[in-house]
């Protein structure tokens, strides 16, 4: 074992001094929060006018909605019920962006559900609860008070805005959290990718130039796959590390300072202000949130803790399943150019793995899912997103399941590549074939 910590060391040292891994340490997490940048700032963006049609059976709201006229939407009015599937599938109401119902409930249980075709904004969302809240609250003060509109909104509770895709009413397609579980996998495998490469191209360099001859002489073939393992997967950790401290900085940053929550409550002296001041700041509270999604997305509702734990624990295991391959693909391999056709397969893999993460965005559900859950070579990225959108009451184990299958298999093929490497490292001039692999996997 003495013999592959010193081999570690020399491939940490090799890969920490590279100019390539200063360059991917700075410019990734960079990157990175030049995204989250993006998200925050224009991620709200969406179509600029709306066509909205509201349903009124009851005629509640007395085809009226906004004192001024909001250029960004159009209101329509509708004295007949119409059920969802009728609004979502009928050709006259194609021109429609949304329907609002409201029905002869809204005044009493204060909810108002929204059907839309395409999500909306942040900005048109909080426009659209604000023109339906404002206009309530007059025929609410009409109807059952004697108070002015001003004094009724000091003690009004406020009304609750239901959001749904007329595609998907019941919101069983996944979140904004899946993406983060998404990103998260997507993650592990670039770095299983990039450092799995350098485990190739450090074996096939080291046999081409024949300097693995001089090594074998010191260290047994194990210990020196061994070493290369465990060095290039400590230079991914540290540079790893490295991205967690700056994105974390960055994030920080922007908070404190490009996008600080100045529209708290807490930061508003409303008491202070005229009725009239305080209606216009409402209303620039509600058309200025366009970001504030994403902000509580990664602010508030993402767990970094915990997602930046199981990361850690399934890169390391996810980089040594996969690690084994390319260095056996590296050692078997009697030119450097068969090495690189062998690789093509486990990119398909990593894409499949990437699109079973997505899989499972789309379908959280499905028992194809479950597979995927359990499938060593898509675990890492399908448990992510699982972890992001929340494991049920009792399901917890499903997590540790998956980390023990994957450990466990990534300790069959370890094996299977030291057997490989021991007995390939020193062949020279062959093509790669099943019938030879096979014949080094039974040889002692």
């Amino acid at each position: 074992m003495r013999n592959s910590w010193l081999i570690a060391r020399r491939e940490l040292k090799e890969r920490i001094g590279a100019r390539s891994f200063l360059l991917f340490s700075i410019f990734g997490p960079l990157l990175i929060l030049i995204g989250a940048y993006l998200l925050f700032a224009f991620g709200g963006e969406g179509k600029q006018r709306w066509n909205v049609l509201i349903s009124d059976p009851t005629g509640i709201m007395d085809a009226k909605i906004l004192a001024n006229e909001d250029k960004s939407i159009t209101y329509s009015f509708a004295n007949d019920y119409i059920e969802l599937e009728e609004f979502r599938d009928a050709k006259q109401f194609q021109p429609f962006d949304a329907m609002i119902e409201i029905n002869e409930k809204v005044l009493s249980n204060k909810t108002a559900f929204i059907f839309f075709r395409e999500k909306p904004s942040v900005r048109m969302q909080t426009r659209l609860q604000f023109h339906i809240e404002r206009r309530l609250e007059e025929v609410l003060v009409a109807e059952f008070t004697n108070l002015s509109v001003s004094a009724f909104r000091k003690i009004k509770q406020p009304l609750n805005i239901a959001f749904r895709n007329a595609y998907d009413p019941l919101d069983e397609a996944s979140d904004l959290r899946g993406w983060v579980g998404f990103f998260f996998g997507a993650v592990i495998f670039l770095f299983i990718f990039l450092f799995g490469m350098t485990i190739l191209r450090s074996v096939t360099l080291e046999k081409s130039n024949r300097i693995i001859e001089v090594l074998l002489a010191s260290v047994r073939p194990n210990e020196l796959m061994a070493g290369k393992i465990i060095g290039i997967g400590i230079a991914a950790f540290i540079q790893f590390a490295i991205w967690i401290v700056v994105i974390g900085f960055g994030l920080y940053f922007l908070r404190e300072t490009l996008f600080p929550d100045l529209l708290d409550a807490a930061n508003m002296n409303i008491a202070q202000m005229t009725e009239e001041v305080k209606q216009q700041t409402n209303e620039y509270f509600f058309a200025t949130k366009e970001y504030n999604e994403f902000v509580d997305l990664v602010y508030e509702r993402v767990q970094f803790g915990t997602m930046t734990a199981y990361f850690l624990l399934f890169f390391v295991v996810g980089y040594l399943f996969y690690g084994a391959f390319f260095a056996a693909i590296g050692a078997t391999s009697g030119s450097e150019s068969d090495g690189q056709q062998f690789i093509l397969p486990i990119i398909f893999i990593l894409c499949f793995a990437l699109y079973a993460g997505y899989f499972a965005l789309e379908n959280p559900e499905s028992s194809l899912v479950t597979f995927f859950h359990y499938l060593p070579f898509t675990s890492p990225v399908v448990v992510m997103v699982k972890l992001s959108q929340g494991y049920a009451p009792g399901q917890g184990y499903q997590l540790f399941l998956s980390l023990f299958i994957l450990l466990v298999s990534a300790i069959f093929v370890l094996l299977i590549a030291g057997r490989l490497y021991k007995n390939g490292i020193l062949q020279y001039g062959h093509r790669i074939k099943l019938s030879l692999m096979w014949k080094w996997l039974k040889k002692m």
